[in-house]
């Protein structure tokens, strides 16, 4: 198996571990808010029958598909929904192997050492998490 191949299968099938433990999250937020539908029957968009009360997925599915001129009945709404959340997480998934094996066979060509690329995205990561508290708290202020 080519090292390509190898890294985006890796990657996809972190995709669908990195679904799955968000998909967990949210239902614990689910159950939490009071919500009672079992996992599975949640999990799998249960009771989604129209896109205009469906989850952002399905919606998404739905205006790319009217841009290429096919109308989706509401009738598809639920496998629209489950198909586009799963088939986003593992399409980021196997985008993270092909930019892991870029980088893993590309930096230390390039003289970029793993220390320093952690330095970077660390700050970046900071730089992301106060972003969002300043946003917020300016956004919530009055």
């Amino acid at each position: 198996m080519s090292r390509f191949f190898r890294s985006v299968v890796i990657g996809a099938i972190g995709g669908a571990v990195g679904t799955m433990c968000m998909d967990l999250f949210w239902y614990r937020r689910f159950r939490s808010g009071g919500g009672s539908q079992p996992f599975i029957a949640w999990e799998t968009s249960e009771g989604t029958d129209r896109y205009e009360d469906a989850p952002a997925p399905a919606r998404t599915a739905k205006v790319i598909t009217r841009l290429a001129g096919i109308d989706l009945p509401d009738s598809s709404a639920r496998a629209a929904n489950n198909g586009v959340h799963w088939l986003t997480g593992i399409g980021w998934g196997e985008a993270h192997g092909v930019a892991a094996l870029t980088l893993g066979t590309a930096n230390p060509a390039l003289g970029l050492a793993r220390d320093v690329l952690w330095q970077d995205l660390s700050a970046h990561l900071v730089y992301g998490v106060a972003l969002g508290l300043a946003f917020r708290l300016l956004s919530t202020r009055r």
